[in-house]
């Protein structure tokens, strides 16, 4: 069963990002994953892990999507 009951739901056209402290709000849940993939390839190391962690939750369909630990 999925742990976090939001990966099941269908997604919004605007999502949250918290990216190394800096949040952003995208009215285009697409460019947003596109800026993240972009971030994640071009990065290495910890940006890069924060990129991906980010990215992968936007694949996973949430509404705000964050690098931190939580």
């Amino acid at each position: 069963m999925l742990a976090i009951p939001e990966l099941g739901m269908p997604q919004s056209q605007t999502v949250t990002t918290v990216y190394n402290g800096k949040r952003e709000v995208w009215m285009d849940y697409e460019q947003a994953k596109a800026y993240f993939l972009e971030l994640m390839m071009s990065t290495d190391g910890e940006e890069h892990e924060r990129a991906e962690c980010v990215y992968i939750q936007l694949l996973h369909g949430l509404d705000e999507c964050s690098d931190e630990d939580e």
